[in-house]
């Protein structure tokens, strides 16, 4: 069973992270979900495969009420990121899902229509929760060609999709890194070859270096924090992607 955990907080703002669910058979690559909730306002963030619907739902449902998420954001349109969409379109017909506009004929194909998903723009924009602002930061050509990622200033978070991602080995459940130089081995080869552009990811590099971020929080894998998101972002600036 997921379990959801609060990793971040300001004020009645805070950030649970869904994550590790012992229950997954082995040929499913382990994914993490992430919820922001401000009272009775909450965004899904990469909501996740159908598979793990029963799993994020009963998670989501220890920490709020999951009649509070009426929209949920995804980063992209691969199915492990929101082919649970239409689960959660039958739970709450009403709920919003933005998206970059480049995939608005394709996520519906797993739930949502015109009326209810909204098409972010190339350039990005912004997501209100509660009085809070939250900025969507482009990272196009980074896994995806319509990709996005979300930053909080107020809790000083990135949610970063697939960028951060590990493919750990079974056993190793962390859900924060603990020692950057032996966890980094199992990013390595993700990002070099579903990254496919140095290009982009240096544009990415150079807009995020610009944001006080606390926390890095990808879709795979573990969180860095502290520290250890500098020490991401200049091993990423360094690594040579888009080769296998």
């Amino acid at each position: 069973m997921k379990k959801a955990q609060l990793i971040a907080s300001a004020g009645e703002h805070r950030w649970y992270a869904i994550s590790r669910d012992p229950a997954r058979p082995n040929y499913l690559i382990d994914t993490n979900e992430y919820v922001v909730t401000t009272g009775q306002d909450s965004l899904l963030c990469d909501p996740g495969g159908a598979e793990v619907f029963p799993a994020v739902f009963a998670a989501l449902s220890e920490v709020i009420d999951p009649r509070t998420v009426k929209r949920i954001f995804s980063t992209h349109q691969d199915p492990d990121v929101i082919s649970s969409l239409g689960l959660w379109n039958d739970f709450n017909p009403e709920i919003r899902c933005h998206v970059s506009g480049l995939w608005g004929g394709f996520i519906p194909h797993f739930g949502c229509g015109a009326d209810t998903l909204v098409s972010i723009p190339d350039e990005g924009g912004e997501l209100s929760i509660g009085q809070d602002k939250l900025q969507i930061v482009p990272a196009h050509y980074l896994h995806s060609s319509g990709n996005f990622h979300i930053y909080d200033p107020a809790c000083k978070l990135l949610f970063t999709g697939d960028i951060g991602a590990a493919l750990l080995p079974p056993g190793d459940d962390k859900l924060f890194v603990e020692d950057f130089d032996s966890h980094i081995r199992f990013a390595e080869g993700f990002h070099k070859r579903w990254l496919g552009s140095n290009t982009a990811k240096k544009n990415w590099i150079n807009r995020v270096r610009q944001l006080d971020i606390e926390l890095l929080c990808p879709q795979h894998g573990s969180i860095y924090r502290g520290a250890d998101v500098k020490r991401f972002i200049d091993w990423l600036d360094e690594l040579h992607v888009g080769i296998c």
